[in-house]
């Protein structure tokens, strides 16, 4: 009784993994450059992609999303951070780019997650879902709640490593400007104090000097 059910477990568990293809990743952006990634995706498929500036001048980059046939199918200007849901229309490879060919001096770390549902033909939500041996058991559904929940909790984790190296990364800008500001701020006192020494010196040098004169007459 117990190996059915483990068996059972398996398949589903392999089913749900590869239910959705989702791809993680981080990359460094130099200035003045433009990266692109590819994609085959079925037609009635649907794909999410999301991305977040981390570090780097004003958490900013261009996006652009074309299909197979080259129609621009989302574009944006110095976006921070945007989540695009769109379903495949075409069967084919999508491309989308991100740039920041603006940007002379600067270069961005950019977190991108890339999902796309599994043949439509194949979905459990889809018309008509072929599953096998039948309707969804009682613990086959606990295993799928545990797998959308799972997912959650990866995504939570996710935004918020990235909030935290965000934040960290302004927070390391911030204090070295204000040591720069700090160094500087102390450069000045510095020489302030020297010209207000010279400039006191020479008023007693002067005094001394128009004595001297006095007393030789």
């Amino acid at each position: 009784m117990l190996a059915p059910t483990l068996r059972v477990l398996f398949i589903l568990i392999a089913f749900l993994l590869t239910y959705i293809h989702s791809n993680e990743l981080t990359f460094e952006l130099p200035d003045n450059a433009k990266e692109c990634f590819n994609e085959k995706i079925k037609v009635g498929s649907k794909f999410i992609l999301e991305f977040q500036v981390v570090t780097g001048g004003n958490y900013d980059v261009d996006l652009e999303l074309k299909s197979p046939s080259g129609k621009i199918l989302y574009q944006v200007t110095k976006k921070q951070y945007d989540q695009i849901e769109k379903t495949a229309e075409e069967d084919g490879v999508y491309e989308f780019c991100f740039s920041n060919e603006f940007s002379t001096f600067t270069h961005k770390v950019i977190y991108i997650d890339w999902r796309v549902d599994g043949d439509p033909e194949h979905e459990i939500t889809g018309p008509n879902p072929r599953v096998a041996e039948g309707a969804l058991t009682m613990i086959e559904s606990k295993v799928g709640n545990i797998h959308r929940n799972l997912e959650s909790c990866i995504d939570y984790q996710t935004h918020h490593r990235l909030r935290e190296a965000t934040g960290r990364a302004r927070a390391e800008d911030l204090q070295e400007r204000v040591q720069l500001w700090s160094i500087g701020q102390f450069v000045l006192i510095i020489i302030v104090a020297i010209g207000t020494v010279l400039l006191l010196r020479s008023f007693f040098t002067d005094r001394r000097t128009s004595s001297s004169a006095s007393w030789s007459r």
